[in-house]
């Protein structure tokens, strides 16, 4: 039997024993050096001396034991235990092999659980499916009728909107759950037929923010909360082919975001997490060939909210690059013009939290490609430091390995394919945080400042609410 198939106190005790002998051969070396030069006063000064020193390398030795087969594996343990629970790969009994029987008993709790888990999924997927069915008519329903429709809250943030006020809305600006309304109408109007229809329903005419365009409309109070209805008459010119989804997320209407983002709770921020392709590594010379980004909003992305676009940098794509991320000059050779992509791509994340896996590289491209860029940020590399801690590898294959994510080969090293998966791995993270206190924008902030030697700390500035 190896040891390593000992009890785990057997070898927690032939350890002990271990050290007991080695400090005492070592007292005794050092007594007999002493004697060996003379004894006397002296020689027990030399001895004490070279007890002090044997005894200093023995704690070494004795803490890089522990460090190696105890500190790193419990931390590797329970970075898995957490990682298990909220949906990743589980905990690796290789890790833990040094722990005894503690890696195995954890790794058939995680399984235990995740067959629990999937037994609950199954139903809820029974009962789920049922209700998309529903919506997917529902869907289909709203989105023929020639009027767009947009559900706010007290607060005038928007909670739902169907395919025909997308198009409307985008008139304006890229249209985003949880932004204000009047990122789009006029303010004046919405708050006048809000008093005319203190008990139902008042007309008015929507005015299209920072343009004339106005389109008769209805607003319609709902439940005496504060939430209306506001339908637009006027048919949109959406071709058959495209997407008339209805994006919504109801909890919109049930509270307003804590004001100060430092204090705001982390399922209320709402993230834009991007990825960049571009012609090479260094900032200052590259740029960028390809920009995507998705919307995260309560924990999760939003159906339908997504930013893609080539990039024509102005100049020849290296085939060392192109070899990477498989864009060529002739992908780009229509496509807009650096300023215009991330112009686009500053209306998306108008008012959002970044989240990027290394975030200092795509943000040094953008800067420089123009508009304000002062946007607070969520790094996930240093989500995952926080996490997993510093001694593990934190590239994006390796963070989404340990938390079951998996990057379909064909989209690897393209900018949507990249941003999808730190999507999903920046929301499986998410509950992570908070299983460990940290439930807020401000507390993940000063616990990633702790890692900043692996990365430049974006957040430095005062961030904005």
């Amino acid at each position: 039997m190896t040891p390593l198939r000992w009890s785990l106190r057997v070898r927690i005790l032939l350890f002990f024993v271990a050290l007991w002998a080695a400090a005492s051969l070592a007292v005794a070396g050092a007594l007999w050096l002493g004697w060996a030069r003379g004894g006397g006063a002296g020689g027990f000064v030399l001895a004490g001396v070279a007890s002090a020193f044997a005894l200093m390398g023995l704690s070494a030795a004795v803490w890089r034991l522990f460090d190696a087969h105890v500190a790193v594996p419990v931390e590797r343990l329970a970075a898995g235990l957490r990682a298990g629970a909220h949906g990743g790969a589980g905990p690796d009994r290789e890790t833990a092999k040094f722990l005894g029987d503690l890696g195995d008993a954890a790794a058939e709790a995680a399984d235990r659980l995740g067959a629990a888990e999937l037994t609950a999924a199954k139903r809820v997927a029974e009962t789920t499916a049922a209700l998309s069915a529903e919506r997917e008519r529902l869907t289909a329903l709203l989105s023929e009728l020639p009027v767009a429709t947009v559900l706010i809250g007290a607060d005038r943030r928007i909670a739902l909107y169907d395919g025909q006020a997308a198009a409307l809305l985008a008139r304006a600006g890229v249209p985003r759950l949880g932004a204000p309304i009047t990122d789009y109408l006029e303010g004046a109007p919405i708050e006048a037929a809000y008093a005319a229809a203190a008990t139902g329903e008042a007309r008015f005419e929507a005015v299209l923010a920072g343009r004339a365009a106005r389109a008769p409309a209805r607003l319609r109070r709902l439940d005496g909360d504060g939430s209306a209805l506001l339908i637009l008459d006027e048919t949109a010119a959406l071709a058959p082919e495209d997407a008339r989804p209805i994006v919504y997320d109801f909890t919109l209407l049930e509270r307003a975001p804590e004001p100060v983002l430092e204090r705001r709770a982390l399922r209320d921020l709402a993230c834009v997490v991007l990825d960049t392709e571009t012609t090479g590594l260094d900032p200052e010379r590259d740029a960028l060939v390809q920009i995507a980004a998705v919307r995260v909003l309560g924990a999760k992305p939003v159906p339908g909210e997504r930013f893609e676009t080539l990039v024509n940098p102005g100049r020849r794509i290296p085939p060392t690059a192109t070899r990477v991320h498989g864009i060529g000059d002739a992908h780009v050779a229509e496509a807009p013009d650096v300023a215009e992509a991330v112009a686009r791509l500053g209306d998306f994340a108008r008012d959002a939290v970044i989240v990027a896996h290394n975030a200092p590289f795509d943000l040094r491209f953008l800067t420089r490609a123009g508009g304000d860029w002062r946007h607070p940020v969520l790094d996930t590399v240093l989500l995952s430091a926080v996490l997993f801690g510093t001694g593990e590898a934190h590239s994006l294959d390796a963070l989404c390995a340990r938390l079951g994510v998996e990057i379909p080969e064909d989209r690897r090293h393209t900018a949507m394919g990249d941003t999808e998966a730190t999507a999903e791995a920046f929301c499986r993270m998410l509950p992570m945080l908070e299983a460990k206190g940290l439930t807020t924008f401000g507390d993940v902030v000063a616990e990633t400042r702790r890692h900043g030697r692996l990365l430049a700390d974006l957040n430095a500035a005062p961030a904005r609410a």
